[in-house]
């Protein structure tokens, strides 16, 4: 019996060491802005400016459709959505780019694109709460496709940090919505990321760690 009790506290201190070496920072998330500056590619460019809109759009339309629907749960998610934006405003401001959010006025985008598609997601989230939920979720999809390409194209560590963190609240936002819509007696089907990466992503825990090291990878 010593012998099994001591194993199981063996394999105990075994899984905690394992997850400190995961999630030991070689930089600090907060000092990622502190990072030496790289020289960026135009690949880099256009992915940070995709992102500062696209992190807007989210949090535009979740506050819409708080307000239209007076659901905390979007309250929430949008004051993510918007500590997201400041990253990548912060991002913005140290390569010196110009910044898309010239007025950040609810609604308002630089890129037609963004403006044309947040009045589509807006007026289907308005038909009822449960498309507003799907909406949420189809949000979080594209979300997780761009950042997991855009990961795949920046060689730079402090734009890697950056995007790996946003797409961890991702990942867990769309946990989220899809619980809501599950509850709300609906389905969806993911549309940007493949079946398998999202059943993967709704059928896990929530991610609650920062991620510091520019290589870590997420299983999906």
């Amino acid at each position: 019996m010593r012998s099994i009790a001591f194993k199981k506290i063996l394999l105990t201190i075994m899984v905690m060491l394992l997850a400190v070496s995961l999630f030991t920072p070689s930089a600090q998330a907060g000092d990622v802005m502190k990072m030496e500056k790289q020289e960026l590619s135009e690949n880099e460019i256009e992915g940070i400016l995709l992102m500062r809109e696209e992190e807007k759009l989210a949090r535009d339309i979740y506050l819409a459709l708080g307000d239209k629907w007076d659901l905390k749960t979007f309250f929430n998610i949008a004051k993510s959505e918007q500590k997201h934006m400041d990253e990548m405003g912060s991002l913005v401001t140290k390569y010196d780019l110009e910044d898309p959010v010239k007025d950040d006025t609810r609604g308002v985008f630089t890129s037609p694109e963004m403006k044309k598609l947040y009045e589509e997601l807006l007026a289907e989230g308005q038909k009822s709460r449960l498309d507003a939920f799907k909406v949420g979720t189809m949000i979080e999809d594209l979300d997780i496709a761009d950042l997991e390409k855009l990961l795949k194209e920046t060689d730079n560590d402090d734009i890697k940090i950056v995007y790996l963190n946003l797409v961890k609240g991702s990942r867990n936002h769309l946990r989220t919505f899809h619980r809501q819509v599950e509850k709300s007696g609906g389905t969806y089907r993911a549309q940007y990321i493949t079946e398998d990466m999202y059943n993967k992503i709704v059928g896990s825990a929530k991610e609650q760690y920062e991620i510091s090291d520019p290589d870590f990878k997420y299983e999906y």
